[in-house]
């Protein structure tokens, strides 16, 4: 094997890889948007012979020759020829000590999971999805041991999503959030509640569809490489590099805030995607670093952009165009103060900016209990329920509006969570050091993204996976990552809303 031959096969393994990554991916998409209800069985099929074929080709005796080979040769190898073998062979090292059956299994379970969640959602039936979600935990459990058998399974799947993340580093970082959170939601409180009847009503879907398709256009996204549907729950996906991205969203009739931020959510993941260099398509370095970085960005434009307000002056006029009648009554200040309301609420998707990282933390430390063998799933309705009680104040009616409420835990992503609130306090700090540079509230009155997104791309995005999380902090931020950052933004925002 020679240099040149191993560097044009490195290229040729990461095309036919992310092949079928697009192929899995289309699967798994249609399932959750337009697929009839009755072809899991159908996709499961498929995903188990094409998940098999993606083992194989990733743990064969080429791919693993050929990597290393390359990592043996490391001074032969550009930065990122070098990233991208780092990053092979560790998904590499974790599928070679994952039995080929069990992983096939897994991914059949996945589809059926997905879809016996979806339904049990619409039933407020737990108990049909409680096998499910068994499985998922005892596979995460027994995947953490295969890999890191010294480690807490827990802390590796938090370091899978967030590179250097674990229980201890959380503990601090939720204890710091709560302690300003608390005092902070309970001043909120105390005062007269902030109406959000501009909001609620009636508000037809093809209008809110014209709204999703507006927002995204003013956001900056390529609708010719950004497509959008319906979903039960709203997420983003890339189909084999970042110029296939899919976001979806769901219409609530009777309250427009839901789709129209779960629309600028979505389309922070998908500008954040698609903002990688050209030349990092159908390579392991295409695509967001990780989820923490990830929801930076989809929290970033959801929240400190969309519902700042100087957006909210610009976006009101658009809103009494499609909805004459509904905002007839209403000014574009009590918008801002509906889509800044602070109200301790059931569904974590349309919580606030001030309570939502409580309903993070209370999913962190229900998945910190079950991995730890500390509670069983069967007891995960009741402690979610407790918890809510406890932290939020409020009572949960039933699974739907509670444990089943979120679609993550159907596809095996424990661990995820707490990127939401990381990602939320990365966001806040980038703001700080954007205005730095950028007006972002006269672009923003404006509607113009231009120069947002240029920023962000210079300091994020165009790095795909290149750079670790950490370097994208350090680099961007030219300071330590300082949780208070966020904390001071949420004060500042309630001291403007509700004058305290």
């Amino acid at each position: 094997m020679n240099m040149e031959q191993a560097k044009q096969d490195l290229m040729k393994l990461q095309e036919q890889m992310s092949a079928y990554d697009h192929a899995m991916g289309l699967i798994s998409y249609d399932g959750e948007t337009t697929a009839p209800k009755g072809t899991a069985a159908n996709r499961a099929h498929a995903l188990g012979i094409l998940s098999e074929i993606t083992y194989k080709i990733s743990t064969g005796k080429e791919t693993v020759e050929l990597l290393e080979y390359l990592d043996a040769h490391q001074q032969d190898l550009s930065d990122r020829e070098k990233r991208m073998v780092y990053l092979l062979i560790k998904d590499i090292r974790f599928m070679q000590k994952i039995p080929m059956e069990e992983y096939v299994e897994y991914q059949k379970l996945i589809v059926e999971s997905q879809d016996v969640w979806y339904n049990a959602k619409l039933n407020s039936d737990f108990a049909s999805f409680e096998p499910y979600l068994e499985k998922m935990f005892d596979y995460q459990k027994r995947f953490a041991q295969y890999a890191a058998p010294d480690m807490d399974p827990y802390d590796y799947w938090l370091n899978e999503y967030e590179a250097g993340l674990c229980k201890e580093k959380l503990d601090a970082f939720f204890g710091a959030l709560r302690q300003r959170l608390v005092p902070l939601i309970q001043a909120c409180g105390q005062k007269p509640q902030v109406s959000d009847d501009c909001i609620k009503g009636d508000f037809p879907e093809d209008k809110q569809e014209a709204l999703a398709l507006w927002l995204m256009d003013t956001m900056g996204l390529d609708r010719q490489h950004v497509g959008l549907s319906t979903t039960e729950h709203p997420f983003t996906t890339s189909l084999g590099s970042h110029l296939d991205e899919r976001i979806t969203t769901h219409y609530h009739r009777d309250d427009v805030s839901s789709s129209m931020f779960s629309v600028v959510h979505e389309g922070g993941h998908a500008l954040y995607d698609t903002g990688s260099d050209e030349d990092l398509a159908y390579t392991v370095l295409d695509g967001g670093v990780s989820m923490g970085i990830h929801e930076s960005q989809s929290r970033f434009y959801e929240n400190i952009l969309a519902r700042s307000k100087a957006f909210v002056r610009f976006l009101f006029p658009k809103l009494q165009n499609l909805f004459p009648e509904q905002m007839k009554p209403y000014t574009w200040q009590d918008l801002y103060r509906a889509v800044n309301r602070v109200q301790p609420s059931l569904i974590r998707t349309e919580a606030d900016e001030v309570t939502y990282s409580l309903h993070v933390m209370i999913r962190y430390e229900l998945e910190k209990r079950v991995m730890a063998g500390e509670m069983t799933v069967h007891e995960l309705p009741e402690a979610w329920n407790k918890l809510y009680h406890e932290s939020l104040g409020v009572t949960v009616p039933d699974d739907r509006q509670g444990v089943l409420q979120d679609s993550h835990w159907s596809f095996g992503a424990i661990g995820y969570f707490p990127s939401y609130a990381l990602g939320s306090a990365y966001g806040a700090q980038f703001l700080k050091k954007m205005r730095e540079t950028v007006d972002v509230d006269a672009d923003l009155e404006k509607g113009d993204f231009t120069r947002i997104n240029q920023w962000n791309r210079e300091h994020i995005w165009h790095f795909g996976s290149l750079l670790t999380p950490q370097e994208i902090l350090d680099r961007t931020l030219e300071a330590p990552f300082d949780p208070n950052v966020y904390l001071d933004y949420l004060e500042s925002k309630c001291k403007d809303v509700y004058g305290i």
